[in-house]
């Protein structure tokens, strides 16, 4: 057990540490986007509203989003202690400046963390939190049983404000640079960034 902890205090350890949080943190972004894409149908918000509640009460479900939520933490905190790891460790500057062969989302990891954090906060605080405190209205449809939470009205009445639709659109943007070079990154570091992988 020892030599575990030894390998995760190591630079080595908490980059893989790093990259196996982040895939699972994309992977759960893709199944997130799969269900928030329900808002775009027709129906009045039954199919997001269905979706929501199935995320909610589903002990699986519920299970693997207290398992995000710890994800999160920890790739933050991990993200953090390799910032001031390579702070520290850049104490004497190179003669030759390596800054051309790297993009600005690479050298800008740890702000580009930081706002997507304070992102999630805002994110879970305007829906998550209302839902769990029951802030919401309840609504009926036909051939589900009982009533269920319409977080499709307050996902309508949120995005009719334009700074939270801003703030959202800000959020994205930097969501798709940290991923931009997150995604390569955990590639690099597991191993898997070979010329026939790399493009796609």
């Amino acid at each position: 057990m020892k030599w575990l902890l030894t390998f995760f205090g190591s630079s080595i350890g908490k980059k893989l540490l790093m990259s196996l949080t982040g895939i699972f943190l994309i992977l759960f972004l893709v199944v997130h986007l799969a269900g928030n894409l329900q808002l775009l149908k027709d129906d009045g918000g039954m199919a997001f509203n269905i979706y929501a509640k199935l995320m909610t009460t589903n002990p699986v479900i519920k299970f693997i989003g207290y398992g995000n939520y710890f994800f999160i933490l920890l790739h933050a905190f991990i993200g953090i202690m390799l910032a001031l790891y390579n702070r520290s460790a850049k104490g004497q500057k190179y003669a030759v400046s390596n800054h051309n062969n790297t993009t600005w989302a690479s050298r800008n990891m740890a702000l580009l963390g930081t706002l997507i954090l304070a992102f999630i906060l805002i994110h879970m605080g305007d829906f998550w939190l209302k839902m769990k405190l029951g802030q919401l209205p309840m609504v009926t449809y036909p051939g589900v049983e009982g009533e269920i939470k319409d977080l499709y009205f307050r996902v309508a009445e949120a995005f009719k404000e334009p700074i939270l639709v801003a703030a959202y659109v800000i959020g994205m943007m930097v969501l798709a640079f940290h991923l931009w070079h997150g995604f390569q990154s955990a590639f690099q570091t597991l191993g898997l960034n070979h010329k026939n992988i790399h493009p796609l």
